[in-house]
C-alpha cells in the first residue's frame, strides 16, 4: 500500500463542475489551462484515451442539450486533502422518466480506498436533491466486480442488459431516488 497517501476512513468527496472549456482545453491535451479554468491541480488521469473519449462525447452532448450542462462531469476532489482523485457525473439531465445514469472513474492510484463509494454517495446525493429525479441508475460490465459490489451496497437492483457500442455488455441497476 502507498504509505503517502493512507486510505481514509470514510472518504469524503466534493466535486467540481467541469465546464464545457475545461472539457476542451483536456480535450487538446491542455492539462494545466483545464485545471486552471476549475481552480484545481488535474493528474495525467483527465488525459487518458478513455477520458478524451468522454470529453468529446459530452461537448457534443452539450452542443445538442446544453440544459445538461450542470449534469455532466465533475472533478472528485477527496476532503479535506484536496487531491483529485478521479471524475464523476451523469449521463444527462432526468429524462421524462425521471431517470438519471450516474457515471464514475477514480484514477489508478487511489483505487481501493472507498472513493468509488464515495463518489457514488455524492451522485445519489445530488440525485435525490432534484425533485425532477426519481430513478437513479448505473450501468456496469459484467465482470467489473469492484462496480457491481459498490452499486449492490447502495441498494441497487438488476432492471435488465443492455449492448453498448462503447463497453460492449452492460448490466443495468436501479435504485429510486433518494433511497441511496
Amino acid at each position: 500500500m502507498d504509505n503517502e497517501h493512507p486510505p481514509a476512513a470514510s472518504p469524503r468527496i466534493a466535486f467540481t463542475l467541469l465546464p464545457a472549456p475545461a472539457m476542451a482545453a483536456l480535450l487538446d491535451g491542455d492539462l494545466a489551462g483545464a485545471g486552471d479554468l476549475v481552480g484545481l491541480r488535474l493528474t495525467d488521469f483527465f488525459l487518458t484515451d478513455r477520458a478524451r473519449w468522454l470529453w468529446r462525447y459530452r461537448l457534443d452532448q452539450l452542443a445538442e442539450r446544453p440544459q445538461d450542462a450542470p449534469w455532466l462531469a465533475r472533478a472528485a476532489v477527496a476532503q479535506p486533502r484536496g487531491e483529485v482523485v478521479g471524475y464523476a457525473g451523469f449521463h444527462g439531465g432526468p429524462d421524462e422518466d425521471g431517470m438519471v445514469e450516474v457515471g464514475y472513474s477514480v484514477a489508478p492510484e487511489f483505487r481501493r480506498r472507498g472513493y468509488a463509494r464515495a463518489m457514488l454517495a455524492e451522485l445519489l446525493r445530488l440525485a435525490a436533491a432534484d425533485p425532477a429525479v426519481r430513478t437513479v441508475r448505473a450501468t456496469i460490465g459484467p465482470d467489473n466486480v469492484a462496480s457491481l459490489a459498490t452499486v449492490r451496497g447502495f441498494g441497487f437492483t438488476a432492471a435488465g442488459e443492455q449492448w453498448d457500442e462503447v463497453d460492449g455488455l452492460e448490466l443495468i441497476f436501479e435504485v429510486p431516488a433518494g433511497r441511496g
